[in-house]
């Protein structure tokens, strides 16, 4: 796996790099934010520290996403919690903190590849001849004037292109999969987080309510009181009162 290190901090990058060969990925190490937009298209991930002295790594992540699907993972001193949902809603697959433990980091690294990877044999995995459906090809669900496709990866709203970050759409086909069910919060971490470790709590909450705001319907994910969340009727203006997203719990140093 060709991964592309965004670090200006030799002695980082030297440990990182080092981790990373010994399992097997293709380091291109950069340290300017130029050269990470120059070479991005290259990537098969990305670690994306944001201390960077040409750009501010939050806008390099925004203008990385558009020219780089691969999954990205920031790995950064910024704790502030404004700093971590910021780059989680402009398109970060996992938020790490400085300092971190290095078995911890590569464990992510593994969780995100299982998430983003589809798994050979899964349902609408499999090629299909020109002009014909996959075999076992999910078909769109709706849920009012919004449409998900969860073979395309597409979401649309009375028509209108809906662009969700991956992980967005990861939580929405999730519950789209399963129309008119709850699901509790841990099993839609364990689904969709893998291993489920600490900060990925707080990730839901904010990429629910990307979904919320990007979509402009409050109902289409619904919130199940102290329980979870499921596919709404996604239409209508203020949410409901059972819908309103419940305050997340405060972001401690343990969360971080």
């Amino acid at each position: 796996m060709h991964t592309l290190l965004v670090e200006d901090n030799d002695r980082m990058a030297h440990a990182l790099g080092t981790a990373l060969a010994v399992r097997g990925h293709t380091v291109r190490r950069v340290s300017r934010a130029q050269d990470a937009l120059r070479h991005a298209g290259e990537a098969e991930f990305v670690l994306l520290d944001l201390g960077l002295p040409d750009l501010d790594g939050l806008e390099l992540l925004r203008r990385l996403r558009p020219l780089c699907a691969a999954p990205l993972i920031v790995v950064t001193a910024r704790c502030e919690e404004h700093d971590i949902v910021g780059g989680l809603r402009a398109g970060a697959d996992d938020y790490v903190v400085k300092p971190f433990r290095m078995a911890e980091l590569m464990a992510r690294i593994d969780s995100v590849r299982r998430r983003t990877s589809p798994a050979p044999g899964t349902p609408g995995t499999e090629p299909s001849a020109p002009g014909e459906p996959a075999a076992g090809r999910p078909g769109p669900v709706r849920a009012g004037d919004t449409v998900i496709d969860l073979a395309a990866r597409t979401v649309t709203v009375a028509g209108a292109p809906v662009r969700l970050t991956r992980r967005e759409f990861d939580v929405l086909a999730y519950l789209a999969a399963r129309p008119g069910e709850a699901h509790s919060r841990a099993e839609i971490l364990y689904r969709l987080w893998g291993d489920a470790l600490r900060a990925a709590s707080r990730s839901l909450d904010v990429h629910v309510a990307g979904i919320r705001t990007k979509t402009g319907r409050p109902h289409l994910v619904r919130t199940v009181h102290r329980f979870g969340y499921q596919l709404g009727p996604g239409t209508g203006g203020e949410p409901a009162a059972g819908d309103a997203q419940e305050p997340p719990a405060a972001l401690g140093p343990a969360h971080r």
